[in-house]
């Protein structure tokens, strides 16, 4: 997996491979005008390409997910006041969480990706501040974690809660499944 992401390294784990963490170092700028979709598959494209290995046979899955609204790409903060900032942006309000992935290997290459939607309870500036402090939404794209104390402010969400997470598991199996990476055992 071409991730150092806990959150990817566990929802991956649920499926009960035994893998490998290959992190990558990709530019992970997003060009003026490439939507969120088009980015996501694009940076995992990048990272799973540098962390392949033609000579072995292996597999490589990599991913990247976004968080949209407005049209506005958010992701992740670049400090404290920028975590609160987008906090106080979502606050109450409806946004997309958009999770590409690259599968690469001896089948060659396979991208997908998933979009949920997600609602924001109405968030005080005490509270916004409280959540910042716990360093928590400093790593994430949208500065939440919808798997930790991020819980507690998400009212809704539609789609795919591990895509929210970070790694979209139905549409990945079914990358591997096609990809014949995976062979569901009769039984």
């Amino acid at each position: 997996m071409a991730s150092a992401s806990p959150r990817r390294k566990k929802l991956l784990g649920w499926l009960g491979f035994d893998f490998e963490i290959r992190p990558t170092d990709v530019d992970e700028t997003i060009p003026a005008g490439e939507s969120a979709n088009e980015a996501c598959r694009r940076l995992a494209r990048a990272k799973a390409d540098a962390a392949f290995q033609d000579d072995n046979g292996e597999v490589i899955l990599a991913a990247d997910t976004l968080v949209t609204i407005d049209g506005r790409i958010l992701g992740k903060p670049g400090d404290v006041a920028d975590a609160k900032r987008m906090l106080g942006y979502l606050s109450g309000r409806e946004h997309q969480v958009v999770t590409g992935f690259h599968l690469i290997g001896p089948f060659g290459g396979k991208t997908g990706s998933a979009q949920s939607r997600v609602r924001f309870r109405r968030l005080s500036q005490a509270e916004i501040d409280a959540y910042v402090a716990t360093g928590e939404p400093m790593d994430k794209a949208g500065s939440y974690a919808i798997q930790g104390m991020g819980a507690c402010i998400v009212e809704e969400v539609s789609g795919s809660y591990t895509n929210v997470v970070g790694l979209p598991l139905a549409r990945v199996v079914e990358g591997l499944l096609s990809s014949g990476i995976i062979v569901p055992k009769e039984g």
